[in-house]
This record gives structure tokens, sequence and C-alpha cells, in this order.
């Protein structure tokens, strides 16, 4: 059996993160450890943490950095499991998330997984599908038009660190941070996707730690323009492949009006 390490990154989330924490604890599939990610809260969400009392939970303090790739980084730096599994601190997992997800991964053989999720707004209401994805894997050349992954419900073998690295930290990559390291990790092996929702994420605009100045296009050449870099520098099953799909989004990137755009982010 596959050990499991969760990445939980939070601030100032008490509301919210004793939620999420029993959700990874009452998972059917055994959990080794649960790193919460500490980012300079200053509500009692540390109080909330010690009072769950278990074992399995590790309390990371941390400086407030304002980008939750830190926190996340901080959380992979100190993790022992051989899967690194991200929930945030405002979302929830159904109970069989992990077991599912594991499963699948081992009957598709990648080193990721990802599922769809229910996405539960504030105006309350039915919780609907978020993702209208039908596939059973997710490749890099899917992943490259639009972000097919929810950040809360992607987790990876610790066998990729060594190339991937972790998180980009620059504020640039602000809200977009999960789908840079979601590309990197395509070009090592396809996501395997559980099309049956197991994650709520929760979708709250207030919530939201997105800037609001930076424009879709911009991320998309972010994100696009980092990613060519990386590929200079780092290996992959066929360089020239990436390289080719990267500048054929890039063309069209150049040419897609604002309202017509892909979706980069999920969070």
């Amino acid at each position: 059996m596959s050990t499991v390490s969760v990445i939980i990154p939070t601030w100032n989330r008490a509301n919210t993160l004793k939620r999420a924490v029993l959700s990874v604890l009452n998972q059917t599939y055994p959990i080794t450890e649960i790193l919460v990610c500490d980012d300079g809260s200053t509500d009692d969400s540390k109080q909330v943490i010690d009072e769950l009392k278990s074992e399995k939970i590790k309390w990371l303090e941390g400086k407030r950095a304002g980008m939750p790739s830190v926190p996340r980084n901080r959380g992979i730096t100190a993790s022992k499991g051989e899967w690194l599994a991200f929930l945030d601190s405002d979302d929830e997992w159904l109970p069989s998330k992990i077991e599912k997800q594991v499963e699948l991964a081992a009957k598709l053989n990648t080193d990721a997984v990802c599922s769809n999720a229910y996405r539960v707004v504030p105006e309350g209401g039915n919780p609907t599908s978020y993702l209208n994805y039908s596939g059973e894997k997710i490749s890099f050349e899917q992943l490259i038009k639009s972000n097919y992954i929810i950040c809360s419900s992607a987790m990876f073998n610790r066998n990729l660190l060594e190339i991937v690295k972790g998180f980009p930290e620059s504020p640039d990559f602000k809200a977009i941070e999960d789908y840079a390291l979601w590309l990197r990790v395509a070009t090592q092996t396809d996501f395997a996707y559980v099309q049956e929702p197991l994650v709520n994420y929760f979708d709250d605009p207030k919530q939201s730690i997105r800037d609001n100045k930076v424009t879709e296009e911009m991320q998309r050449k972010i994100i696009l323009s980092d990613l060519m870099n990386w590929l200079e520098i780092n290996p992959n099953k066929n360089p020239k492949h990436y390289k080719n799909l990267v500048k054929a989004e890039g063309k069209k990137a150049k040419g897609t009006s604002k309202n017509k755009i892909f979706s980069l982010f999920r969070k």
C-alpha cells in the first residue's frame, strides 16, 4: 500500500480548516500524514488544529508570503509519502477520494491523478459537477489547451519531484502556479482522471486570491513563456514535440479575443 502525504496551505481560514482536515482523516484509504502549512495566520487556525489531537497532523508555521505556492512547497519539502496530495483549506474531500484515485493511477500506470469536483457556491443550491471532461486520462496535449485539473483533486508521485521541483513562487504566478506545475508533470506522465466528483470545491469569489488586474491573456503568456523556458533546461520524453505544442498555443493566444480565452485556473 502506497503512503500518502496531504499538503494543506492555509491563511486565516479557521472557519473552514477543520472541515478540510476532517475530510482527510475520514478517508477510506489510510493517510500517512497531514501537513497544514501556515502562511502567517493571525486567527485561531493553529488552535483549531491542536484541538483535533491527531498524531497524523503536523502544523508547519511560516511567515506571510501571500502566495499559496510558498506554504505548499514547504509542505512538499517536509513530506515523507510516496504520493503527494493537495487540498486547499476551504475545500473538502469525499471519503473515497484517495482510494479511488490510487486505484485508477495503478490501473492506468500513471504517476499523477486528479478528479472532477462538485462546485459549491455561497448562494446555495444543489452542487454541480465542475468539469465537463469525459476522458480517463489527461495528456499534455489536452492540458496545454485548458487547465482541467482542480488543485484540491490533484496528487502525484514524489519520484517526479527531482524533475518538476515544486510550485513556482514568483508573484507573476499568483493563482496560476498550480497550472504551471501540472504542465511540467504532464511532460513526464499523463494524469489519470476520475470522472466522478471526489471533492467539494467551494467557489467563493470573496475568498479568491485572484488578481483582477491581471488578465487571462497575460496569465496565458506567463504560463507559455515559463513552460518554454523550463523545457529548455529540463528532461522530458520528447522535447521537440512539447516545444512545438507550446509554440502553436502561443500563436493561438495572440489571436484570441478577451471573450474567447482559455481557462487557466481552478482556484
